[in-house]
């Protein structure tokens, strides 16, 4: 064992599902609030149908995400306890800070902040690994316009399809399909946003020497991360999907649908590239997409426009509380 007893690896472990927990309970809002806000499903049903989703996920993709967060985002050599504890708290506190506030922020990138502040705190900017840096940091710019451009064009197809139809049978029909576009979202999400936690972990019990001279995910790794979050999903985070659902646009089932399917497709090419997006900037963009699509003031821009700066804030504040809390760590034994 290399820098840290047992006990303190399985504390951090611990730690890092609370995280994952965490993650869920503040992302709920991006898998289930256009299904609540089109009152397709009750908030109670719906968290359960998103919560079942994320949970299966591990089920259809690769673990590429993990392995972008275990190795390519800080040098696996500079990585101990201290850097993952900094990591961790760091994201855990900015995803309680955005909860209790009901900002829409990103698990996601509060995690790859803190991680970059821990591990530059302790090895400077050299630790960075930049393909996969960039590769994040792009990420944060085409998965909300590839949301937006993908549910502008889904509506435009859909209002074309639909046009002779009755907004009733237009209704009824997409009540049924949003359903389905739902569970697709879900299943992405617990996709990318649980693997994030694996390579976490992952990355934590490599250093330690606990999984051998190669960096890989545990099978138990993998399905304490998916139930943490489908847990965290499953208690809710109404404040958020408050924000989401209705405060961007008003939505109604087939936006909804059109939001979800191209958030869904969204997340699955990033997944399938090991990108580590953020949920939250995906659906966003998405709903913006389909509010947009009806009419330009259908959007409240201003609403949109404080989440965006809260997207800009994550990662220097994620970044410095990681480092802070990595010097804390240094003070320990």
């Amino acid at each position: 064992m290399i820098g840290a007893s047992f006990p303190l690896v399985v504390a951090l472990v611990a730690v890092a599902l609370v995280f994952d927990f965490l993650n869920g309970l503040h992302d709920a809002a991006n898998s289930i609030a256009t299904v609540v806000s089109t009152r397709v499903l009750s908030p109670a049903i719906a968290v359960i149908w998103a919560a079942f989703f994320n949970f299966i996920a591990f089920l259809f993709f690769g673990l590429h995400v993990a392995q972008t967060i275990g190795t390519g985002i800080i040098a696996v050599e500079v990585v101990d306890w201290r850097v993952i504890f900094g990591a961790l708290m760091s994201a855990i506190t900015w995803n309680l800070l955005t909860w209790w506030g009901g900002i829409p922020s990103s698990s996601s990138h509060a995690l790859f902040g803190g991680l970059l502040g821990a591990g530059t705190a302790k090895a400077g900017i050299g630790a960075v690994v930049w393909l996969g840096t960039l590769k994040t940091l792009g990420a944060i710019v085409w998965s909300p316009l590839l949301g937006f451009v993908l549910a502008l064009l889904l509506w435009l197809v859909v209002a074309w399809l639909f046009a002779r139809s009755t907004p009733l049978a237009v209704d009824r029909k997409f009540r049924v399909m949003q359903l389905g576009s739902a569970a697709l979202y879900s299943i992405g999400h617990g996709a990318n946003d649980a693997q994030k936690t694996m390579g976490i972990i992952a990355s934590l019990l490599f250093a330690q020497g606990l999984t051998g001279e190669q960096f890989y995910v545990p099978f138990w790794v993998v399905l304490s991360c998916q139930a943490a979050m489908a847990l965290g999903t499953l208690i809710g985070g109404w404040r958020i999907v408050r924000t989401m659902g209705s405060r961007i646009t008003p939505l109604k089932p087939v936006q909804g649908f059109c939001a979800e399917t191209a958030g869904a497709a969204t997340l699955y090419l990033a997944t399938s590239f090991g990108a580590p997006v953020s949920t939250t900037h995906t659906i966003t963009g998405a709903i913006v997409g389909v509010g947009a699509a009806r009419k330009v003031s259908a959007v409240r821009w201003g609403i949109a426009g404080s989440i965006i700066v809260a997207w800009v804030l994550t990662l220097p504040a994620a970044a410095l509380i990681g480092a802070a809390f990595y010097f804390a760590a240094t003070a320990l034994p």
